[in-house]
This record gives C-alpha cells, structure tokens and sequence, in this order.
C-alpha cells in the first residue's frame, strides 16, 4: 500500500492542458470500433489502468491495434471468440458495457475484473439483458462477476430502467443494434450521453426523445470513427475544486468536454459561489472546449437533481460542502453506495476524520462547513476518494492511504498536482 502527504498550498493561477483524456470516451472508442468497417483513429486515448484494459479485450476479441504513442488504429473484421479470460480491472463501465457489445456475439466470453469489481452489483445490466434472450450468468445469480457470456439472438425490447445509468442504458443500446427488430429505452432521468451521441456520429439509427431512446438494428457495419479524445471532465474537476477553496488562485482547464451531462458538477460549484466560464473551441461528436474557475467565498447547496450527471464528482464535490458557508445536502444518491466503494459511507467517515460535521442517510449525506483539518484517510480503493481527499489537502494538509488506484483513471494526477504544491509520497 502506497501513500502519499499533502501539503497546505498557496495561492495559485494556472492553464492546465494536460488533464487525463475522458475515460467514459475512451472506454467507448475501444468498443465501438469493433461495430465499424475499416479503421478507426483515435487520438489522446486515455493511457490508464482500465482504459488500457478495455483495449486489451478488443485485441483478443479479434480487432487489430496499432499504437504509435499518438494515434491509436483499430480495425475489425467481428468480434472473435477468445480464448482468454477478459479482465476488465476495476472498470464497472467497461464490464457492463461489454455485456451488452458481446450478448448478441458468435461465441463464448468471460468478463473478470479486479477484487473491488468483483463485488459491484451487475444484474443490473445481466438481468434486463437475460429478459430479451442474452445467455449472461455470473456468481449470486449474475449479480456478481466473473461472468460467462454465451452470444444469442436477442429480441427486440421496450425497457423501462428503474435507475438513470449511463452504463445500463449503454449496454442496453448496444444490444439494440443486434436485435431482432426496433428497440426503446427510457430511464427516469436523463443519464450521460456518450453512446448515443457516438454511435449516431457513426451512422447508427438512434434518436433520443426526453427521457426515451430509439434504436434501430444495424443494417450494416457503421463508419468508423475519426476522434479526439477530449479531456475528462470528472478528471478536470479535481481542479476546479483546488482553485475554488484556495483564495485567490484559478485555473482553466483547456480541451474539456462541456457536454451539459458530464459538467453538472460545475454548474453545482457555480451554484455555490465559485466563479466559472465556459468557452466551446469545437463541436463534432461532443463539445470541446474550455473551463476557467475562479476562487469566490462558497455558500451551501442541495444537490438532488440530475444526479447521475454529477455521481462521480460527489466525492470531489463534498470538499467544497465542507468549506462552505451553511449546511449542504445531497439527496437521491443511493447509486454512490456501489461505486469503487461505498461512496456515502466513505466520504462522511472521510469528512467527520477531518472534524466536518456530517449526518448520513440512506440516499446521501448533509455536510456542516467547517475548518478543515488534517487527517490520515484511507482511500479504500477508490480513486476517486483518493484525489478528493488530497485535495482537500491544499485547504490543510493531508496524508491518504492506497493511492495506486489513481492510475486507473488519472495517471498524470500527481505531476498536476505538484504545480500548486509539495506532496511526500511514502
């Protein structure tokens, strides 16, 4: 176990380009490359843990990948029976995702990942799939991994998600493309966009009204894809925290996705006090551009609407709760319970170490702003848990525990970092 000690910053300004490409995207570009005829090009492909495992499947899934250390090709003639196990690390997107890409393939598959993924809930996924003839089974009747994966003919569907997951409805929609006639899916909130906007670009028939999704089967191979990766918002954000709680500091953070489902936790933050502009440079499959944050006195916010565009910002998010003025209130968020750990519990034994007043409930938590204080925090595995709290840092100094899961997702994290403070790593 590694761990690393954070030191209290200065004030600071920067322009930072080198935030980790989106992983939701890079994931994504993996994946769809193997529903394409010809080569797909994709440039500032997210080089962490869980992206590069996704890549690895598709390699032994059958694609062709070529690497220069700039661009990434990756061509398909279908997708392969593999004789390997397909471990998926600690990525629940990618195994979710991968259930719904192979549920429809000639074939038998087994999806693994890491002890950390291997406890998240996947019937999720595994079970609306089952409904419309997927052969998906797994530990605890398919709710756990690893899962086996026998390719069937699916049937085409009319769901109804109970949750708002980008995951589920991604999987879903993949299934689509390979069903036997005209699909719809519909979820009780708008989740993140990604596939739809992706797989449109690419030819599939996909219209999304409200709440609802249309799919039709594929006729043909779609073309492939020609993309940029841009950077990762929820990566970014780390960030435009640090400049909001450190007086007299700002940042921008250039080559950001501002699809208005991933910058929500930006939009809380503005909410609260900090000072944020945004600036579109591009607009293909997403638009691009830029994100400068100011620092600004905080007041306390509920949080309790579109949820699932700001989940994996909460944690980040819950530090400038803790240096507001008043109490801010998370509501709706149950789905933090099945992260990378259980989020709720984490961040509020987290923020009480850091003598913050917090009060838990079942779906979210209330934090009392407050001095925060130094502490010794057990990340549990969870990247993002790790970079929130060392964050946090910048207010008072930190020590966090089990930091190598930052790799997953955010691999230049630290040298980021250390443009605006010392860390001690141990």
């Amino acid at each position: 176990m590694s761990s690393v000690k954070v030191i209290k910053a200065s004030p600071f300004s920067l322009k930072i380009s080198e935030i980790a490409p989106d992983k939701s995207i890079s994931h994504r570009c993996a994946m769809f490359a193997m529903l394409a005829e010809g080569t797909s090009e994709i440039t500032n492909f997210l080089r962490a843990e869980d992206t590069l495992n996704s890549l690895n499947i598709v390699k032994n899934l059958g694609a062709t990948v070529e690497d220069d250390g700039v661009t990434i090709k990756i061509s398909s003639n279908g997708i392969k029976e593999s004789s390997e196990i397909l471990d998926c690390g600690n990525s629940g997107t990618g195994m979710r995702l991968f259930c719904g890409l192979l549920s429809s393939a000639n074939g038998h598959f087994v999806l693994t990942g890491d002890e950390y993924l291997r406890r998240r809930p996947m019937k999720r996924v595994t079970a609306p799939l089952r409904d419309i003839g997927a052969k998906l089974d797994g530990r605890n009747d398919g709710d756990l991994a690893p899962l086996s994966i026998r390719g069937a003919s699916l049937k085409a569907f009319n769901y109804e998600s109970k949750i708002a997951s980008a995951q589920v409805k991604s999987a879903m929609i993949l299934a689509a493309l390979r069903a036997d006639g005209e699909c719809s899916y519909s979820e009780p909130e708008l989740s993140r966009d990604h596939t739809e906007r992706m797989l449109k670009g690419m030819g599939a028939e996909i219209e999304a009204d409200g709440l609802v999704t249309k799919i039709k089967p594929m006729k043909k191979l779609l073309s492939p894809l020609k993309i940029r990766v841009p950077s990762d918002p929820s990566s970014a954000f780390f960030f435009a925290i640090a400049a909001a709680i450190t007086p007299n500091s700002d940042v921008v953070l250039e080559g950001v996705t501002l699809n208005p489902t991933r910058i929500e936790a930006f939009k809380a933050l503005e909410r609260m006090g900090a000072l944020i502009t945004y600036e579109i440079t591009e607009n293909k499959y997403e638009p691009i551009g830029n994100i400068h944050v100011k620092h600004a006195p905080l007041k306390a916010i509920t949080v309790e609407h579109n949820i699932s565009w700001l989940i994996d910002e909460l944690p980040a998010l819950s530090i400038a709760f803790a240096c507001a003025d008043g109490v801010s209130v998370v509501k709706n968020a149950e789905e933090l319970r099945v992260k990378e750990s259980d989020r709720i519990s984490t961040v509020v034994n987290a923020l009480r170490a850091c003598a913050i007043e917090v009060d838990e409930v079942h779906d979210g938590y209330s934090v009392k702003g407050g001095e925060l204080r130094e502490a010794v925090i057990d990340s549990h595995g969870d990247h993002r848990i790790a970079m929130s709290f060392i964050i946090a840092g910048l207010k008072c100094g930190m020590s966090v525990d089990d930091i190598d899961c930052i790799n997953t997702s955010f691999p230049n994290f630290f040298e980021l970092l250390q443009k605006i403070t010392k860390v001690e790593f141990k």
